[in-house]
């Protein structure tokens, strides 16, 4: 364990001038030595943890992780990272990895069939998640497989709880298949079809592979379970959204978009959010539903103004699964932060999130980031919107913020710096970026050595918490 040597030097110095940091533990309404706590949870609901103030800002690296020895021309995709209490774990190809958070070391490695095709922002209340995996060449086929294979782990242990093939998956790609969990349920859908399992034993509890004018695109989970729907031909199709019973697939409601939408992603099922586009590349509104599927109000992105990030990245990442993704947005206690694009201005914030009802669409509040220091939407959690700010130049403190959506006033969560080569790490266009259990996590969706330097680690996964 080691304190960043850079940190301690900055604080100093900033705390004595006053100019970067607030004092810890003000402007906001949960103190420092609090320990909010959510409602208790069954076993097989879906993580809602609730983050408490550090006992200081101080980051201290617990996990720092590197691939070794990637071939020039190799882009080594890692999609998946999650986190426990005592586990950060990370998708790399064909294998998911545990470390531990007490001394960095690697807890487990588990080995896949193949290749993973899709993974789920989702964690269970006792830690467990799901993954797609494409197995290798079956013995005695022909054919290629499938991403035909879902694999449930416990993420605190590594064992793989249960595996099982998806029947009728002969068109499950990496470009279409997409995963979710919701109490109970693992659901996957890959356009052809979609299939859901129970958590306890992996046992098929219903499927959708008849032949209809309507496709199964994809699932949301969490709180509640929205499936997309994708009706009529390629060039006239209309979409529709539906809340299932998580047990039996039947719809509880169905929602029905307008037609001649581009594109159509769900990232929250409760509230029910959709992030469409209409006519131009990318999302241009969000669409808010009440709980009984009925319109409440459409949210406007401002031409592109405002970048939710929602189905593609820099990295290519859409690859493997893309429905509930929206890198640069989060929703949570009725509302939903959305990042602008890069400003620009020299001396003007980089950019800023802005907060909007979920119910009414009414913009809240702006919450500016600072010149060359962009502000990233992380988390909501106990009332609070966790967010991440980059270095502005490596040597003064990135930082996890805790904003009050009220006052706006921001507390410090962590300082710290990433290590040097931690660039990529710095934006959720290529980095997943988490926090959990009152720690930062940090990891690229892609890897790939620098150019000329096939021998050069290349990080993989860095976790921040408090310095004790």
């Amino acid at each position: 364990m080691r304190l960043f040597g850079a940190v301690a030097a900055v604080l100093v110095v900033v705390l004595c001038v006053g100019g970067w940091l607030l004092m810890y533990g003000t402007g906001d309404n949960t103190p420092a030595n609090s320990k909010p706590t959510a409602a208790p949870q069954a076993p097989d609901e879906i993580r809602d943890t609730v983050e408490k103030l550090p006992s200081t800002p101080e980051g201290e690296l617990l996990v720092e992780y590197s691939e070794d020895k990637l071939p020039d021309d190799e882009t080594r995709y890692a999609p998946g990272t999650w986190a426990t209490d005592k586990i950060f774990a990370k998708g790399i190809r064909n294998r998911l990895m545990g470390f531990k958070l007490a001394d960095g070391e690697t807890a487990w490695t588990l080995k896949l069939d193949g290749h993973i095709c899709a993974t789920t922002k989702h964690v269970t209340a006792d830690g467990r998640t799901a993954v797609v995996v494409q197995p290798a060449k079956r013995k005695g086929t022909k054919d290629e497989s499938m991403c035909d294979e879902v694999v449930f782990v416990d993420l605190d242990t590594g064992k793989k709880l249960w595996t099982a093939t998806m029947p009728d998956a002969k068109t499950a790609y990496v470009t279409n298949t997409n995963l979710t969990m919701a109490r109970g349920t693992v659901a996957v859908a890959w356009g052809n079809g979609s299939v859901a399992y129970g958590m306890s034993d992996g046992k098929q509890l219903w499927k959708s592979t008849t032949v209809s004018t309507c496709e199964d695109t994809g699932f949301a989970g969490g709180r509640s379970l929205l499936v997309l729907l994708r009706c009529g031909e390629e060039s006239t199709h209309a979409y529709r959204v539906q809340k299932l019973d998580p047990a039996t697939g039947k719809p509880q409601w169905t929602y029905k978009l307008k037609d001649g939408l581009t594109g159509v992603y769900m990232p929250s099922s409760d509230p029910p959010v959709l992030a469409v586009g209409a006519g131009d590349y990318g999302v241009t509104d969000l669409i808010t539903l009440d709980d009984q599927g009925r319109y409440a109000t459409t949210i406007s992105m401002q031409g592109g103004r405002f970048d939710p990030m929602c189905g593609s990245s820099a990295d290519g990442t859409e690859y493997f699964g893309v429905m509930e993704n929206c890198y640069a947005m989060v929703v949570g206690d009725g509302k939903i932060f959305v990042a602008s694009k890069a400003d620009g201005d020299i001396g003007q914030p980089e950019n800023w999130i802005a907060g909007f009802d979920a119910k009414t669409g009414k913009t809240l509040r702006k919450f500016d980031g600072r010149s060359l220091q962009p502000l990233w939407p992380v988390k909501v959690s106990g009332g609070k919107l966790l967010a991440y700010r980059p270095s502005s130049d490596n040597v003064g403190p990135a930082a996890i913020v805790s904003i009050d959506p009220a006052t706006g006033k921001q507390t410090p969560f962590l300082f710290f710096n990433l290590p040097d080569d931690a660039t990529r790490m710095e934006t959720p266009e290529w980095s997943d970026i988490l926090v959990e259990h009152g720690t930062a996590f940090f990891s690229p969706r892609q890897l790939s050595a620098p150019s000329g330097h096939p021998d050069d680690p290349v990080l993989a996964a860095v976790a921040i918490g408090s310095f004790h």
